[in-house]
């Protein structure tokens, strides 16, 4: 059975969203043994149809009636929907860990290095090593000028 109806929000009955839609309640009750609808009900098993459930209505009646779409096209594109919503929940959650991290990383690294004994930059740090490729083929061609 589906969920039970909140208090505070506002709820439509089966013949209000018929009317509204200009759909037979028949086509909805169809939506919902689909699966692609799950309106909430009362104790009496009466169906109550949410503000989401009515923003769901609008796309499939959309993909329905103005693409052309079947109901498994509808189905695959929900499903397609929900975990392309989803994996953005999830992206996003990771990106404000990466930058949570970030900023913590750049804070103790702040924090060490004005603790150091010796107050230096990391490119200081670092050693120059000369190019020895560079030298090597210098002198090769001195010693072939010579001969």
């Amino acid at each position: 059975m589906a969920k039970r109806a909140e208090r505070g929000k506002a709820y439509y009955m089966i013949s209000a969203v018929s009317q509204k839609y200009d759909i037979h309640p028949q086509t909805l009750r169809l939506y919902e043994r689909e699966g692609l609808l799950k309106p909430s009900r009362t104790d009496g098993n009466t169906r109550l149809y949410s503000e989401e459930d009515l923003e769901q209505l609008e796309t499939i009646l959309t993909l329905t009636r103005d693409l052309g779409v079947n109901l498994a096209g509808v189905e695959i594109i929900l499903n397609m929907r929900r975990k392309i919503e989803q994996m953005q929940r999830e992206v996003n959650e990771f990106m404000d860990y990466v930058k949570r991290e970030l900023a913590r990383g750049i804070d103790d690294w702040e924090q060490r290095l004005s603790t150091a004994l010796v107050k230096s930059s990391p490119t200081d740090l670092v050693r120059h090593t000369p190019n020895t490729a560079g030298a090597e083929s210098a002198q090769r061609s001195r010693l072939k000028t010579q001969k």
